[in-house]
C-alpha cells in the first residue's frame, strides 16, 4: 500500500499525526508477520521438535556435507578390523568330505599329498522337503467278557495336534508373528517350498490354537506388572475393523506386555497397574497420566525427551525472546546429559552433586524471565508444577531419564501395523497382544522366540504345565 506523506495543512501536527498512523500500521504488519511465522514454525514440526514418530517426517532434511568435501567410499573402510564367520564346530557337521587328487591334472602322473593345510569350505543347506508326513491308526477291539468295543487312545499330542504337529505349528506362528507375514504368504510358502497345500481357513484355526498356548504365560506376565519396581509405558493407535483402537505397552526391565484396548484413557491403566501401583511410571506428558497421578498417587518419572524435543521447537519461533528463552533451557539440558555422559569417570558423590546443580539450574531458567509467548508459558508452568518429576531418576535406581524404552519396543507393533492393517476381530486383538509380548519379552531376555513358542505349543497339545516369561530372581 503506497501512503503519501503530503502535509494536509500547513502546520506540522498534520505530519505527526500522519507519523503515528504509519507507525501504528508498521506495528500490526510486524505482529502479523510474527503470528505467521509461528505458525509457520508449528507446521513445520517434525519428530525433533515435537511429538511426532520419526516415521512423520515425509521429507527428512539433507545430510550435512563433511568439512573437507570428500564423500567416503562405501563398504568397509581403511584400517577397519576385518570379520570373519568362525567355523561349525565337529560335533554339528553332518557330513565330511575329503577332495584330493588322484593323479596330476597336467601330465596324469602320480601326486603326494602335501602337508599344508586343507582349504576349507562349510556349506549349509536343508533337504529338499524337510518335513515327516506320519500316520496313526487307531484300531477297535471287542472284548467277550464285557461285550462291548474299545478303541486304542491315541497319543495326546497327535490327538489334540490334528493336521500339523507342533514344529509345523511353530512355523505357522513365527511366520505370522514374527516375520508379520500374511496367512496368504504363508500358504504360498507352504505350497511352494514345502510342498504343502493348506486352506488360509486351517491357518487361521492354527494361529487362534497357537494363541490359546499363550494366555497363560501371558496372563502371568499381565499380573506380574502391578509389582514391578519401573514400568514405562506408551501407547500406539491400532486400526480395528475400521475403528480407531489403542495399543499400550508397558515395559519393565526384563519384560514387556502389550494391551489392546479401545480407549485411550487412564481406565487402561487403572485395570493394567490397578490402584495400588508403587512402582514408578516413566511415560510422556498424556493427560491420561496426569489423571492416573493424581487418583493413585503414584510417582511419575516424565520423559526428558519429550521436553528436549519441545525445547527445540521454541529455538524455531520467529520471537526473539521466545528463541533466547529456548535457547538459554537447551543449554541447561545439555549440561545435564554432559553430566550423565560423565558417570563412569565420576564418583558417586561428585556425579550426585553435578546432577543435583544441573537440576536446580535447569528449573531456575524454564520458570524465570519467561517471555509472554504461549508455548513457553506451556513449558514453563509444566516445570513450575512438575518440574521434579522430571528428575526422579537421579535419586531412584533403575529409573531412565527418558521413556525410550517403551518408544522402541512400539516400534515393532507399528510395524506390524502397517503391514497387516491391523485386527478385525477380538481373537486376533488377544493373538496381537500375546506374540507382541513374547516377542518383545525373549529379546530382553536373550531367549530364542521361535525355541519359546514350541514349547509353548507342544506343551499345550500335551496338556502339560506352560513355560513362563516371568524372570526369575538372580542372587
Amino acid at each position: 500500500m503506497v501512503v503519501s506523506l503530503a502535509p494536509t495543512c500547513d502546520r506540522c501536527g498534520g505530519y505527526q499525526q500522519r507519523i503515528l498512523a504509519l507507525e501504528a500500521e508498521l506495528d500490526q504488519a510486524r505482529a502479523k508477520i510474527e503470528d505467521l511465522q509461528e505458525q509457520l514454525a508449528v507446521a513445520k514440526k517434525d519428530s525433533s521438535t515435537s511429538h511426532k514418530p520419526p516415521s512423520s517426517d515425509i521429507v527428512k532434511p539433507p545430510k550435512n556435507p563433511t568439512t573437507d568435501g570428500s564423500t567416503r567410499a562405501p563398504g568397509g573402510q581403511p584400517g577397519h578390523p576385518h570379520h570373519q564367520r568362525q567355523p561349525f564346530p565337529p560335533e554339528l557337521l553332518t557330513d565330511r568330505f575329503h577332495h584330493v587328487h588322484s593323479c596330476c591334472p597336467d601330465c596324469g602322473g602320480p601326486v603326494h599329498t602335501c602337508a599344508l593345510p586343507a582349504r576349507i569350505v562349510q556349506q549349509i543347506d536343508v533337504p529338499e522337503i524337510p518335513h515327516s508326513i506320519e500316520e496313526h491308526r487307531s484300531y477297535e477291539s471287542w472284548c467277550p467278557h464285557c461285550q462291548k468295543h474299545c478303541t486304542a487312545p491315541l497319543p495326546e499330542h497327535i490327538a489334540n495336534g490334528g493336521l500339523f504337529g507342533p514344529y509345523l505349528r511353530t512355523l505357522v506362528a513365527y511366520l505370522k508373528g514374527v516375520c508379520h507375514a500374511s496367512f496368504s504368504t504363508i500358504r504360498k510358502y507352504f505350497r511352494d517350498i514345502l510342498q504343502i497345500a493348506i486352506s488360509r481357513g486351517y491357518l487361521a484355526k492354527v494361529i487362534r490354537q497357537v494363541s490359546d498356548a499363550l494366555q497363560a504365560p501371558y496372563d502371568e506376565l499381565l499380573a506380574q506388572l502391578k509389582n514391578a519396581p519401573v514400568v514405562n509405558t506408551d501407547e500406539t493407535g491400532h486400526p480395528h475393523a475400521g475403528k480407531n483402537w489403542w495399543t499400550w505397552v508397558f515395559r519393565a526391565e526384563l519384560y514387556t506386555v502389550f494391551r489392546v484396548d479401545p480407549h485411550r484413557s487412564a481406565d487402561v491403566l487403572f485395570a493394567v497397574l490397578g490402584k495400588k501401583f508403587r512402582g514408578v511410571l516413566g511415560c510422556d506428558q498424556f493427560s491420561a497420566y496426569h489423571r492416573y497421578m493424581r487418583t493413585c498417587d503414584v510417582r511419575i518419572q516424565w520423559c526428558m525427551a519429550h521436553l528436549i524435543r519441545e525445547v527445540k521447537f521454541l529455538t524455531t519461533l520467529p520471537g526473539v525472546a521466545a528463541k533466547a528463552y529456548g535457547k538459554r533451557l537447551r543449554d541447561a539440558l545439555r549440561e545435564l546429559f554432559a553430566v550423565i555422559h560423565q558417570h563412569e569417570a565420576l564418583s558417586e558423590s561428585v556425579f550426585e552433586q553435578k546432577l543435583q546443580e544441573a537440576r536446580t539450574r535447569i528449573l531456575e531458567v524454564g520458570t524465570q524471565d519467561v517471555p509472554d509467548n504461549k508455548y513457553c508459558a506451556n513449558i514453563a508452568e509444566r516445570l513450575r508444577i512438575h518440574g521434579e518429576g522430571y528428575f526422579l531418576f537421579i535419586t531412584t535406581p533403575g529409573v531412565q531419564p527418558t521413556n525410550n524404552a517403551a518408544e522402541q519396543a512400539i516400534r515393532f507393533v507399528v510395524i506390524d501395523r502397517y503391514i497387516t492393517q491391523g485386527t478385525r476381530s477380538l481373537t486376533g486383538q488377544r493373538w496381537s497382544e500375546r506374540i507382541w509380548t513374547v516377542v518383545a519379552t525373549c529379546v530382553q531376555q536373550g531367549r530364542s522366540v521361535h525355541d519359546f513358542l514350541q514349547e509353548c505349543i507342544t506343551a499345550h497339545l500335551q496338556k502339560t504345565a506352560k513355560p513362563s516369561l516371568v524372570p526369575t530372581a538372580t542372587p
